[in-house]
């Protein structure tokens, strides 16, 4: 019935084309309209902080409380289906978004600009690359038929997409089936609240939510009693499940405590393991809320557990230490995704596959960091231009983009 009420919708996206757009109005979504997070939600902030004098910036969302928590914290936020909602999409002239144009609403998007700021440069192959996405790349002519619906609500050529440096460009020119000067070279608004600002700088001033200030204060707190904080954010994949068969976490949380450190566990939304994380309670296990954004506490991490994820390259701009995790890869590498380069030398970090090599990697990337020159030259592969600026710089690219 979803993809039957897309296709009927369609000429509500055709008749978009003729409405009149306000240049300055912008509108920002993110995650397909669900969360407060990732690139949108930075980008939002600084609009609505630095720029309110030049451009009305919007947040839709498909959820009501999250239109009414910003609205109560004095911005402009619409859920997508009230007539407020609808209206603003229907005029703004720019959209912003970090997945598709569903992070706010395809079908009011004609003949605006869409703006993607994506969500990850990573090693991962992704869209038209990633093989085994079967929305682009169908197995059968009934796969193709039954996809459309959902493919005609995806990007278009006609959108411009971020990528962190050239090297990032071209991955995304392939990626995204785009020309060059579709391919904007910035970087990720929500890296630039990574960065001590100077006097030169502006400051983002966050908009956390009950749950996300929770954990933070958490964090801090294990910190000021003389732990180490330690996240894992793995990538979502059908394989993930194997953490429980190479884990044994009441031996794990023992060592935990022993050595003074604390494991925040923080899922990527899509996971499925979601719920049995949620059920795991040991004194120095904490899971965080799969929808609270890592942006806001991962300054406060002391080493990065990850796998695969992109959530990596963002931290190497912290030049911290990482111990990768990759216990499935001979699994997710034949049915999930492939690389763009090698696995081994892409991610300068220590990889272990079993609890006992997790716990030796993590108290020796604490004893000594072996691993920062190579961070550093993977981190000015990735990023061009890492000091904390990218959503000044795409502020006026995206006005030379729209002449506004």
């Amino acid at each position: 019935m979803k993809k039957v009420k897309e296709l009927l919708l369609l000429p509500v996206y055709w008749l978009s084309f003729l409405m009149p757009r306000d240049k300055k109005l912008w509108v920002v979504g993110s995650t397909f309209g669900n969360r407060w997070a990732d690139n949108g939600r930075y980008f939002f902030l600084y609009l609505a902080q630095h720029q309110k004098d030049n451009v009305t910036a919007v947040w839709i969302t498909r959820k009501k409380e999250i239109a009414a928590f910003l609205t109560a914290q004095g911005y402009k936020a619409y859920y997508v289906r009230s007539l407020k909602g609808i209206w603003t999409c229907l005029r703004a002239k720019v959209y912003v978004y970090d997945n598709y144009t569903k992070d706010i609403c395809f079908f009011t998007s004609g003949g605006a600009i869409h703006i993607n700021l994506w969500h990850g440069s990573g090693n991962k192959k992704t869209n038209y690359d990633n093989k085994f996405d079967y929305l682009r790349h169908p197995r059968s002519r009934w796969e193709a038929i039954k996809n459309y619906p959902i493919s005609m609500t995806n990007e278009k050529p006609v959108d411009y997409v971020i990528a962190t440096s050239p090297m990032m460009q071209k991955i995304f020119m392939s990626a995204f089936r785009l020309e060059e000067s579709h391919v904007i070279i910035n970087g990720y608004p929500r890296n630039d609240v990574l960065f001590e600002k100077t006097s030169n700088s502006y400051e983002i001033a966050n908009v956390n939510t009950e749950t996300e200030q929770s954990v933070l204060n958490r964090m801090q707190a294990v910190k000021r009693e003389g732990n180490k904080v330690l996240v894992y954010m793995p990538t979502f994949r059908a394989s993930e499940t194997k953490f429980f068969d190479v884990m044994d976490l009441v031996a794990f949380n023992e060592f935990l405590r022993k050595e003074k450190l604390f494991f925040f566990t923080k899922l990527h939304p899509k996971s499925k393991v979601k719920a049995k994380f949620e059920e795991i309670q040991y004194s120095n296990i904490i899971n965080i809320n799969s929808d609270v954004d890592p942006y806001t506490f991962l300054k406060e991490v002391d080493v990065l557990v990850t796998d695969y994820s992109s959530i990596y390259s963002d931290y190497l701009l912290l030049d911290r230490p990482s111990v990768l995790f990759p216990f499935d890869f001979e699994e997710y590498s034949k049915d999930t995704r492939e690389c763009y380069f090698s696995y081994e030398e892409y991610m300068p970090e220590i990889k272990v596959y079993t609890m006992d090599e997790l716990m030796t990697a993590i108290m020796a990337v604490l004893k000594e960091d072996t691993g920062a020159r190579g961070r550093h030259e993977l981190r000015d592969k990735i990023f061009e231009t890492p000091d904390g600026n990218s959503c000044e710089r795409l502020f006026g690219r995206i006005k030379e983009i729209g002449r506004i």
